[in-house]
């Protein structure tokens, strides 16, 4: 029994060394889609456009983005994968600064007929709609004061894997 056990163990450390290590990249719709990626600047002094895609796997390709204070921001938000919006629905929402990401995610789970943003909150700077596979929205909205913001996607359960820093310089 002792050598089954350290058998298992050994394929197990095995497989997760078989597993790290690798750039994951794919080209999907013109997209690079990076996990590795942190950061996304924007492309030109005067631009903040940007683009996040998001998966059935509940990634972003980003888990920090930077823009120019002052600026009009311009987001795109791209769901790459295959999944209904009510199964695996995905949106783009900025917190304000000092809110607490936990209990904003547990509000914005209850707020299904409002696709998961919570109505009359002070707590969102901008927000995409809540899309499904194969969609994308665009929103702009003007980049908040220097610092760093939190972004989520709040469809249940979503914000635990999917979510970043959103800092503006």
């Amino acid at each position: 029994m002792k050598h089954l056990s350290k058998l298992a163990g050994l394929f197990l450390l095995a497989f997760l060394v078989s597993c790290g290590g690798k750039e994951e990249k794919k080209e999907k719709d013109g997209f690079q889609y990076d996990r590795t990626k942190k950061t996304e600047s924007s492309t030109s002094s005067d631009s903040n456009d940007i683009v996040l895609v998001s998966d059935d796997l509940m990634k972003f390709n980003k888990a920090e983005i930077k823009v120019k204070a002052g600026k009009k921001v311009k987001l795109t938000l791209k769901h790459i994968g295959k999944l209904d919006k009510k199964i695996m629905g995905h949106n783009f929402v900025l917190l304000a600064e000092g809110v607490d990401l936990v209990d904003f995610a547990t509000e914005a789970a209850t707020a299904r007929d409002n696709e998961y943003i919570p109505e009359n909150s002070s707590d969102v700077i901008a927000h995409t709609k809540l899309i499904g596979g194969g969609e994308t929205d665009v929103i702009e909205f003007d980049a908040p004061a220097p610092g760093v913001y939190e972004f989520i996607c709040s469809f249940p359960g979503h914000y635990g894997l999917m979510q970043g820093k959103f800092i503006v310089e």
